[in-house]
């Protein structure tokens, strides 16, 4: 789902050219004036020298199979991303019946109930934040996304053999730490594989592994209804052990990154394997590459030393960057209370469990072209504040509406909480992405993701204590998403800027804006 705010990008990026060629100059001019340079010698750099985007451009802006066969088999991690984090509305609730059974029929209390499905969430919060870097530093993109794969896959099948309701949070927890940094790793690597034409098309790829992997769960449990809830598990857990594989031997790095790390040879290769040119070399970069290393050669020692959490330690230490993460974070914290928290609750709905989780998959499907055809005619404080509000009002509307005589009604508005909630998560990144340069934006669109699945890993306790009464459920869904969406009127306006960089560049950029 998260993938089409690339369907924006495409745009963003293919029109935003000359104002960062503006930026460009601008930045040069600073140079100058910093180490006394002749406007000549200034200019005659400017025209001579091509930003990195640009030169990648060069090489991979027509798309060839290869790409194709990469940007496929990148996105299909979604798949087993939406299996893992949805799985649990089909086992958790038989799992902990068997071992009540087990204990005699003692009574399960609510927060046993939903200690399996908040120990995944937690899992998730705490992966993503020992994790979230590594895609930008130690372990680059494709590593990352096979080792997330490993961990989340292998965590889930042994989780099949649980023999308590312990060891099976405990699993269920492992499962989320890897699950942490997938959506992130395969959101950047997919686009980072091709040219800025295509970024669109692969955001298309990737939406549709991630509803296909929402939609096959209701299946998967309908076929297997006789059977044990350990065999779910199985079913989605052994294609991803083989899947991680392929990954490892088929996909390549990105380019971007390992110019970033300074892999300049890899960086050559992996771009003569993923285009059509057959001729590229060192050469071809040469001119950039000796800019690149001047560049570099000028910075301070702390800026050229990078390690674990360098991209956090920027984002805290810029205010304005601060500010902006934790105010997203609160909004994605309301959100996600809500994305995650109505499917694992349609069960206390008096409705078909199988026919309610697949009309909330396909609730994906119109909230996203929703977001793509409007997104760039809203503004987005405004339409994200709206969504959210529409969603905590929906689902206060379930607990209003408590007659079952009017079970459709409920299901109504339940349905149009999640789309809205859903909608507001597409806002939500593509907000994330135009608030922060590329030197954080890896990192900070990490950090929203573990807010929302922090208001995930609430949402299963306050699902098994709703189970009596809706308001601790539906009702504490809609007052915290309508608290927290208030929190977006902290932000700047994004709509109708260019995507920046460098942190400097964002300030700059900020600045003319408002001017």
């Amino acid at each position: 789902m998260q993938l089409v705010v690339f369907f924006f990008l495409i745009y963003k990026l293919k029109f935003s050219r000359c104002s960062k060629s503006t930026y460009t100059f601008n930045l040069y001019t600073q140079i100058f004036l910093k180490n006394n340079m002749s406007d000549q010698s200034l200019l005659n750099r400017k025209n001579t020298l091509k930003t990195l985007d640009e030169t990648i451009e060069r090489c991979i802006g027509e798309f060839g199979w290869a790409q194709l066969l990469q940007s496929v088999l990148v996105s299909l991690s979604w798949v087993f991303d939406a299996q893992q984090t949805f799985i649990s509305v089909f086992t958790d609730t038989h799992a902990v019946n068997e071992w009540s059974l087990q204990q005699q029929q003692q009574g399960v209390s609510s927060l046993l109930n939903g200690l399996p499905a908040s120990s995944f969430f937690i899992g998730c919060l705490i992966g993503g934040l020992v994790l979230s870097t590594l895609a930008d530093t130690k372990l680059g993109r494709k590593n990352t996304l096979v080792f997330s794969c490993l961990v989340m896959s292998l965590a889930g099948t042994i989780t099949s053999i649980s023999t308590n309701i312990w060891i099976y949070s405990f699993l269920r927890f492992l499962s989320g730490f890897g699950r942490a940094t997938i959506g992130t790793c395969a959101l950047v690597l997919s686009t980072e594989l091709v040219g800025n034409q295509w970024r669109g098309q692969v955001g298309i790829i990737g939406f549709v592994c991630f509803t296909i992997g929402f939609l096959s769960l209701p299946i998967i449990a309908f076929l297997n209804k006789e059977s044990s809830w350990r065999v779910m598990y199985l079913w989605t857990c052994i294609p991803t052990i083989l899947y991680s594989i392929l990954v490892h031997f088929l996909v390549c790095e990105s380019p971007r990154w390992l110019y970033v790390r300074g892999n300049k040879e890899e960086f050559v290769s992996t771009l003569k394997s993923i285009t059509t040119r057959s001729s590229l070399t060192l050469s071809f970069f040469g001119s950039f590459f000796e800019f690149e290393d001047q560049e570099h050669d000028n910075k301070s020692n702390e800026s050229s030393t990078i390690n674990l959490y360098s991209a956090i330690k920027m984002l805290i230490e810029r205010n304005w960057a601060f500010r902006r993460l934790i105010s997203v974070m609160l909004v994605g914290f309301g959100i996600g209370m809500v994305y995650y928290g109505m499917p694992l609750g349609v069960g206390n709905l008096p409705f078909n469990l199988y026919l309610s989780v697949t009309l909330n998959a396909l609730s994906e499907l119109p909230a996203s072209i929703v977001t793509f055809f409007l997104i760039g005619k809203l503004t987005r404080k405004k339409s994200l504040l709206a969504f959210a509000m529409l969603s905590g009002i929906c689902s206060i509307g379930c607990v209003v509406v408590q007659n079952d005589d009017f079970k459709v009604l409920q299901m109504g508005f339940e349905l149009l909480s999640f789309f809205s909630a859903c909608t507001g998560f597409n806002v939500l990144l593509i907000y994330t992405v135009e608030l922060f340069p590329t030197c954080v934006r890896n990192s900070a669109v990490s950090m929203v993701r573990q807010a929302l699945v922090l208001g995930g890993a609430i949402s299963p306790m306050l699902v098994a204590f709703g189970r009596k009464n809706r308001w601790f459920s539906y009702g504490v869904f809609g007052i915290c998403i309508a608290i927290c969406g208030l929190f977006v009127l902290c932000l700047p306006e994004t709509k109708g800027r260019t995507l920046s960089d460098t942190m400097d560049e964002e300030e700059y950029n900020e600045s003319v804006f408002v001017c």
